[in-house]
Formats: structure tokens, sequence, C-alpha cells
């Protein structure tokens, strides 16, 4: 079920991304072939010879409207651009988009080839009296199918990340994976198992104390409360894994899944390392001062969520969906 919802989001977003192209070309949304005249504000000469200009392009909020027919810029336009005299003498200009005043058109286009800039080629180039700044006519390279390209490009892009993600977590499931069974081997699970009897058992009735369940559960729970996610991703598969062989019918999730997956979805953590880490990042004050409220609320989640799980799992309907040869 889950593949047909991902392949009808797929369908629908291209078919939303080709339908918004057509458009853009009946429109003329990007103003292919037609010359933009504005000025050039010239910063710096980068060739003694005078073939290469450092500068802004600078125009009102207005012309550009005007010349896009549509609210492109909410502001006057100031963007960094560089001016090139090629050996034959014809000119080409590099607009730098990545500014907030960039006009939406321009960073839409340059999202979609995959740059910061958009290029085209100087028809014309007048200089005022002191050289300071020209107007100049450009003609922006032509741009069409942009929605298509960010769709194709976004979905490269993901999937160059998952497969990043992927072999990030090899490293790391070979290690703590590794720590377990050491600890496995040396009694330590036990140990620890016999120590939180009474609280998984009341967490987990269904699941025999000495199950290899058990542990994968408490080593699980405690790297998320210190923080450890990426630690806690191997030990919660494997733990999903040996409660999946207790359940009664293959592919339904019996009531101590579901309780974990609550317990994990609540996000107890006592120390939160990733938000700190993130206030830290952007420069907070005190980055740590979310520990306390952190923990308050997340403590909330996790008793509320196990409340709803607890109710949940005597109610008939889900009390027969676990029953041998029920299929409703």
């Amino acid at each position: 079920m889950l593949n047909h919802v991902w392949m009808w989001l797929i369908a629908i977003g291209i078919i939303v991304a080709v339908a918004r192209d057509v458009n853009d070309e009946f429109r003329n949304t990007y103003r292919n072939g037609v010359p933009l005249t504005t000025e050039f504000v010239v910063k710096k000469n980068t060739s003694s010879l005078h073939k290469s200009y450092e500068g802004d392009i600078a125009s009102s909020a207005e012309a550009m409207n005007q010349f896009y027919g549509a609210t492109v810029a909410r502001s006057a336009v100031s963007q960094p651009a560089t001016i090139t005299t090629a050996p034959n003498g014809d000119m080409t200009i590099a607009i730098i988009t990545s500014g907030d005043g960039a006009p939406t058109v321009w960073k839409d286009m340059a999202k979609a080839l995959g740059k910061e800039r958009v290029e085209g080629r100087v028809r014309e180039m007048t200089f005022n009296a002191d050289n300071s700044a020209a107007t100049v006519t450009v003609e922006l390279e032509r741009m069409s199918y942009s929605k298509i390209r960010s769709v194709t490009r976004a979905a490269l892009e993901y999937a160059d990340t998952a497969i990043t993600i992927c072999l990030g977590l090899i490293g790391v499931m070979a290690l703590w994976l590794g720590v377990m069974k050491v600890a496995e081997e040396a009694g330590l699970l036990k140990v620890l198992t016999r120590l939180l009897t009474p609280v998984t058992k009341q967490l987990f009735p269904d699941v025999p104390p000495d199950h290899p369940a058990v542990g994968a559960m408490i080593m699980n729970i405690a790297a998320n409360m210190l923080g450890l996610n990426n630690a806690a991703t191997p030990l919660g598969i494997k733990a999903m894994e040996e409660l999946a062989k207790l359940s009664p019918k293959a592919g339904v999730a019996t009531n101590a899944m579901c309780t974990f997956l609550v317990i994990n979805t609540a996000g107890l953590t006592l120390i939160p390392a990733t938000a700190i880490a993130i206030r830290a990042a952007q420069g907070a004050a005190d980055p740590g001062i979310i520990i306390g409220t952190s923990i308050f609320g997340a403590g909330c989640a996790t008793i509320a969520g196990l409340a709803t799980a607890k109710i949940m799992q005597r109610l008939p309907k889900y009390k027969k969906a676990l029953e041998v040869g029920n299929d409703d």
C-alpha cells in the first residue's frame, strides 16, 4: 500500500511540474529572447585592458515587475555581476542570485540549472561620463522546463543523501551491534535485564524476561535517553527483529512492538545533544537551557503515549488482530 502511495505522489509531482513548465512556455515567464535594459554599477576592472568588469546589476522593483509581468521583486534589485569580453568582442554576463534581494524568477532559473547565478550575453553597453556605471542591455540564457529539471535534480540529490546516510550507518551499526554482542557474552545484558525486570514486566508483559529483545530494548532506550540517536538505531532495529519473532501472526505488530515504538517516538531524552548542538551553532547564549523543558515535554509525551497504547491493547478489535486464524 505504501509503495502505491509513493508511486502516486511521484506521478502527481511529475505531472504538476510538466503542467507548470508548459504554462511557463506559453506565457514566456522567463522572457526568453527578450532583452532587458538595466544599470550596471562598475566596482572593479579586473583586466588592464578593460575587458572584464565587476559590479552590481541595479534596477527598481517596478521595472523588474513590469518586465516579467509579475511580482518577482519586492524591493530594488542590486545583485553582484561580472561582465566579460571575449577576444572576438562578444560580451557575456554572470549575475549572482544567492542574495535576498534577487528576483524570484532569477532564483528559479539558477536553481533549475544547479547554480547560484544566471548567465547571458550583453547586446549593448553604454558607459556614463566617468565610467562609474553603464546602461546595459542583456539577454539572459534561455530557460525551459525548469520545474521538471528541479524535480529531477532533487530526486538525484536526495538519492545521494540516502546513500550517504546508509553508508554512514554501516559503521555505527557494526560498532554497537558488536558492543551488544560483547555485553551479551560477558553477561552484562543479563545483569542489566535482571535489574530492570520489574519495569520491563510492566511495560512488556508478553515478552519473556530472558528474551534477547529485552536487552536490545533496554540498550536502545538508554542510548536514546543519552542523546545517542545514531547508536540507538541499530539497537532498535535488533529489538524489533527479536520482538517480531514473538508475534503469533507474521506481519502483525504485537503489543510489545507497539509499546516499544511509542517509547521511541516520544523521544524521552535526558540530554538532548542534537538540539543543544544546533542552538550552539546558531549562537544561542545558553544552549543547554532547554534540557529541563525537553525532559518535561518528552516525559509528558511518553506517559500519554504509553497510556494510549495500554488502553488500545485492551480493546477487542486489536486483540482479535493477533489471533491465529483471524484474517480480519
